[in-house]
Order: C-alpha cells, then structure tokens, then sequence
C-alpha cells in the first residue's frame, strides 16, 4: 500500500524508511534506521528526482504508481549515482521506458559503470552548471557539487517554489517516523546529533566542497531543502545553514573537552575520570567521555567536530596504541579534522609507546595545537601524579 507524503500541492515525497539496517554503508550504525527520500514532482511534464535503495523498492513503486494515477513519468532527475539512490534505475526504466535521464556528464558515466544499460542516448539530457529545465510552470536549476560527498554529486534547485533538492547535503540518519518536516519534530533534540554524524562521517572529509556549495547556495532564495536522507525543511532553514557552515569550516559548535580513552584494566581510565573532574571543578562544563573500545568511532568523530578541546587517553598494546584508540585517530585523520587543541595522555607498563604515536598522528592536523604537559602512567596512576593532572586540567581550562 502506497506512502506518500505531500511538500507542496505538487510535490510528492515518494521514498520509504528501512528501520532493519544495522549499518549503513556497511560501517555507520543506525539504531534508528535510516529514510531514503525521492521526490516527485506533478508539473505539465512529471519529474522524480531520485530512485531508493532496492531493500525499499517495492514501496517506492507503489507511491510512484499511486502518485502518477495513470500518468506516464516523464523525467528522472539523477543528483546522486550511490546505489541507496540509484539502485532502482534498471527497474524504473522497464516499467517507464519512454523516461528521459536528466543528469551531468559525471553521473552518465556512473551510470555506465554501475549498469548494463540498453537505454538510447537520445533519452539522456547532459547538463551542467546553471542549466535549466522547463516543466511547465517548473523551472529547475542545475548546479554542480562534487565531493559532497561523490565528485558526480549535483543539486537541483526549483525556482519556482524555491526549493533546493539538495542530494546528501542536510541530510541525516534516522527514518522519518510519520511526520516529513523538521519543524513537525523536536529535531534539535531527537536528530540533531544524527545529522551531525551523518554529516561528519559521510561528508566531513570535504570542507573546502561543501564550502563551494553554500556559496552558490547563498544566491539562491531557498524557502524548502530536501534532501536525500531525513526531514525536509521549510522553517528556520538558518540554524542548518549554521551548522553546514560550522561542520565545513571544521568550527567548534561549543568550547568544553572531549576525552576518549582506551583502557585495558581501568588505570589509564582512572586517570581520564580524574582529568574530566578536575576540568569540572574549574567551571569547564559539557565535558564528554568515550570508551573507544564501545562506542562506535562514528560517534566520537561526530562530536570531535563539536568539540572545541579533544583529550586523547591510550595504553600502550604490542609497542603500539592500543587498537580501538588508534583506529579512532586514523578515522579521525581520514575525516579531515583540524582546528582543535589537543591533549595527551598515556600508558605504559615497560614501554609507554602510545603517547609519542599519538601525537605524531594529530600533529599532522591543520591548525591543530597540542596543549599542556603530556602525562604518562607507568600501569596505574600514582599519587605524586595527581597534582599533574590538577596541572594538565588547568593548561587545558587556560585556552578558553
């Protein structure tokens, strides 16, 4: 049975939600799932903008069906090649096979590699940046976003409703449980913090792009975004916009301390437990710990970019970090991060090896300034070091 759900008059939601993946990508974990949005748009000529990934096919087939009410589908607009978007293509075009392709040169090529194709060349329209189509009383607007987060990605921009079909940009994890808009749902609460691992994680590599893409954003009156995974917003679109704007720049959102700490027995635990207390009992507040050892690095990478201070706490395992902490930092490394003051802790009980590996790896961080006197542990923490740590809690509070 069809699901669809109304944007405007003629603007149709026609995705579907798939709350049974445990991770997307195959890396991310989603405990609340994850929406897969397609738009279709009812103009003098039909446009969906988008397909779904196969495990929600059967449903996005129905809302099409339901939608079109016995009206032949006219375009497909393709923003993004992924296969949670694109799987479907093959199908779509055996049940519409009279559909024209609307993409850039990029996505054509994709669509090559991904599929075997019999689809006549006649029915592609090549466009690039700044191209429009006309839909009858429809104009929509090409412009090009590579990297964020493939190099074919393109936006869609409506000019006549305003609204910017934005593919994965403002994007989140989680379904959409019933209602389609952000202003439906307290989202600064509930998927705040999902949009930003969604971003950070798939899309937080490539400041410097999504910076070019707000830039053409900003010319644009943009009043709707619809994005690819999560809500659509019409309201408040600047506190997004904020964020996209903080995330590209690798801008801390707030000014406290992140501590992840990997601990075999609890000691070099102990010591970070100590540390976030003292900070504490000098007014630093907000401080965030992680056990990298169980929480999924998404995660700690996630609020790695909110987080203006990072404490990095690891023993020493076979001459090396130990391993969830160090799988951390190269994830971390691998996601671009910079701009952040840094602090070291380590442990060892013959070799204390972490704390000079650790520091060779965020040293390599743009901007990124390590801060206070490294602490090292020889197997537990002893008394004489607790003044140290009094010490490191108080360099770390000085850089506010």
């Amino acid at each position: 049975m069809y699901n669809v759900k109304n944007i405007t008059n003629d603007l149709y939601w026609v995705g579907a939600n798939d709350r049974r993946l445990a991770l997307f990508e195959g890396v991310y974990d989603i405990p609340t799932g994850v929406s897969y949005n397609s738009y279709l748009l009812m103009d003098e000529k039909t446009v969906l903008l988008d397909t779904v990934d196969k495990a929600v096919a059967h449903q996005f087939f129905e809302n099409i069906e339901h939608v079109l009410n016995g009206k032949k589908l006219d375009y497909l607009i393709i923003n993004h090649m992924e296969p949670d978007h694109c799987a479907e293509l093959q199908n779509l075009i055996n049940k519409y096979p009279e559909i024209k392709i609307v993409c850039n040169a990029k996505i054509q090529t994709m669509i090559n590699q991904f599929f075997d194709l019999s689809f006549p060349q006649e029915q592609y329209i090549i466009v690039k940046e700044g191209d429009t189509l006309q839909t009858g009383k429809h104009t929509l607007q090409f412009a090009l976003a590579p990297m964020v987060h493939w190099p074919e990605v393109m936006v869609t921009y409506d000019t006549t409703d305003k609204i910017l079909f934005s593919a994965d940009a403002f994007g989140s994890f989680g379904a959409i449980d019933g209602n389609i808009f952000a202003d439906e749902v307290d989202f600064d609460h509930r998927y705040m913090d999902e949009a930003r691992r969604y971003y950070t994680n798939i899309v937080g590599k490539y400041g410097p792009q999504v910076q070019m893409l707000l830039k053409k954003a900003a010319n644009m009156d943009i009043q709707m975004i619809c994005p690819l995974h999560g809500y659509v917003w019409r309201k408040n679109l600047n506190i997004f916009i904020d964020k996209y704007q903080k995330w590209s720049t690798y801008e801390p959102e707030i000014k406290s301390v992140l501590i992840p700490y990997a601990s075999v027995y609890g000691n070099t635990q102990n010591a970070a437990e100590i540390l976030a207390g003292e900070l504490a009992n000098l007014g630093v507040k907000d401080i965030k710990m992680y056990d990298t050892s169980v929480t999924h690095p998404s995660y700690i990478v996630s609020d790695a970019f909110k987080y203006s201070h990072i404490v990095f706490a690891s023993t020493t395992y076979n001459m090396g970090i130990f391993v969830s902490m160090e799988n951390l930092l190269h994830d971390m490394n691998a996601h671009n991060i910079q701009n952040r003051k840094i602090a070291i802790i380590e442990n060892g009980s013959w070799a204390a090896a972490s704390g000079n590996l650790m520091t060779e790896i965020v040293s390599k961080w743009k901007n990124t300034e390590i801060i206070g006197n490294r602490l090292t542990l020889k197997s537990s923490l002893k008394t004489d070091q607790r003044e140290d740590l009094k010490n490191l809690a108080k360099e770390i509070a000085a850089t506010f």
